[in-house]
């Protein structure tokens, strides 16, 4: 029994003790050290928004078409009497070459009249000149012998007034003097009718150089000589063939230069005037709309389709005079000078008529914020602050073209800009920027249309 209390009194205590121990080591103990967490620092490649010279450039699709297009018609009738040996399609015929000549047999009959009708003409009035010269000597003498024939009268009267004389020898004085008198009248009549007989003569010359010309013409018509170089097309005539006044002989097509009728989406075409200037002008006068043409200064390089390494130098000459409403697109015309030439066969071929280029357009340079593609999300850009965070930012964007971008609004020159993919996109994520130097190098490059190729 004495045990049993023994233990009841030992027990407590000890459990009081233990109690008392533990509350002083949890006093006692030092505190717990907390571990700050954050996100790791993330490494991303960055460039610098810099104002690089950019050029707008966009590509249109077209046919090319000879510049100058001749189709030469009849403009007498006859029979072909020749046909030059190269007439034949296909074939390349130099300026001045006589192609076609109608039967002239006819024409030169028509010219020796004209000649011989010019002759006669000339041949009257210098007849009616030595008339009128003649007839004008025949007047001076008819007036001096009707001078003297005047002081023999009026001798005579002043005779018969002292009746030295009969009234018969007067009466036959006068009736001479009135013959004289009337000689000179006519030769002065028919010497005022001469400068009407010759006007009419000169109109007659007049006529007959008119009919003389018009029968050189005339004659000139039945030979056809090609006014430029040319590559011939259709020929719908043969020798011997008898033709009419209007009918096609023969098609030829100039090869000093190529028209190519591009045609281009207005989307891509407004592009291309951007930092035109914005004040009104009047397309409906010419010199104004040539202008803007100059103004624009669009390079233009041409290229066959499949084969983008043969290249042209073309020049914007026309805007079309409308927009094709169902495919929204604009025709830009382009002219190629001297298509033919530095030809290597199986290799560079002439710009033949029907081949389906490409024309690529390129703007003038002009200072613009261009940032690769791959750096907008969703309308936003990520930037590295100045503090290495984060940054989240809208841009409004002004053109796209390939992998590049025009910022309008958004960024300052100067910033860095991410280029890398950024995960997870966190405002305020530490990084650590790493300046893509080279791939700067190459922005530039393509902004500038020179790293890119086809």
């Amino acid at each position: 029994m004495k045990k049993i209390l023994q233990t009841a009194f030992i027990l407590p205590l000890i459990v009081i003790a233990a109690i008392i121990l533990v509350i002083y080591q949890v006093k006692n103990k030092p505190p717990i050290e907390h571990e700050v967490l954050q996100f790791p620092t993330k490494t991303v490649e960055v460039i610098t928004a810099k104002e690089l010279p950019f050029r707008t450039r966009a590509t249109a699709y077209g046919n090319v078409e000879p510049a100058i297009l001749l189709k030469a018609k009849t403009e007498v009738s006859g029979k072909i009497s020749y046909i030059h040996p190269k007439l034949k399609q296909g074939g390349s015929l130099a300026k001045g070459t006589v192609v076609l000549r109608i039967e002239p047999t006819t024409f030169k009959f028509s010219l020796e009249q004209s000649e011989a009708g010019l002759v006669g003409s000339k041949s009257a009035l210098k007849q009616l000149e030595v008339e009128e010269k003649t007839t004008n000597s025949s007047l001076k003498l008819a007036k001096q012998n009707l001078k003297v024939g005047q002081k023999e009268l009026n001798r005579v009267l002043k005779m018969w007034k002292k009746k030295v004389i009969s009234r018969s020898v007067v009466d036959t004085e006068e009736q001479k003097v009135l013959q004289l008198r009337q000689q000179v009248e006519d030769l002065q009549g028919k010497l005022s009718s001469y400068a009407s007989r010759k006007n009419i003569t000169k109109a007659q010359i007049e006529q007959s150089k008119t009919q003389l010309a018009q029968s050189k013409d005339t004659l000139g018509r039945t030979e056809i000589k090609l006014p430029f170089d040319a590559r011939i097309g259709d020929v719908l005539v043969e020798k011997g063939e008898f033709t009419t006044v209007g009918n096609v002989l023969f098609e030829a097509s100039g090869i000093q230069a190529v028209e190519i009728k591009a045609k281009l989406p207005t989307s891509q075409f407004r592009p291309l005037l951007i930092g035109l200037s914005h004040h009104s002008s009047n397309l409906q006068n010419p010199k104004a709309l040539h202008a803007i043409l100059t103004k624009m200064q669009l390079k233009a390089t041409v290229y066959l389709i499949g084969n983008d390494m043969e290249k042209w130098q073309g020049k914007l000459i026309r805007i079309g005079e409308s927009i094709d409403p169902i495919r929204d697109m604009v025709d830009l015309v382009v002219a190629v000078n001297n298509p033919y030439e530095n030809v290597i066969p199986g290799k560079r071929p002439p710009l033949l008529k029907g081949m389906y280029v490409a024309v690529e357009f390129f703007a003038p340079a002009q200072k613009m914020l261009v940032i690769p593609r791959k750096a907008i999300h969703q309308g936003r850009v990520y930037i590295a602050n100045a503090d290495n965070k984060l940054e989240i930012r809208p841009v409004n964007i002004l053109h796209k073209q390939g992998q590049l971008v025009i910022i309008e609004q958004g960024i300052e020159a100067g910033e860095k800009i991410v280029i890398t993919d950024v995960i997870p996109v966190i405002e305020g994520l530490p990084l650590k920027p790493i300046l893509a130097d080279k791939y700067e190098l190459q922005l530039a490059q393509d902004a500038l249309g020179m790293g890119e190729t086809k």
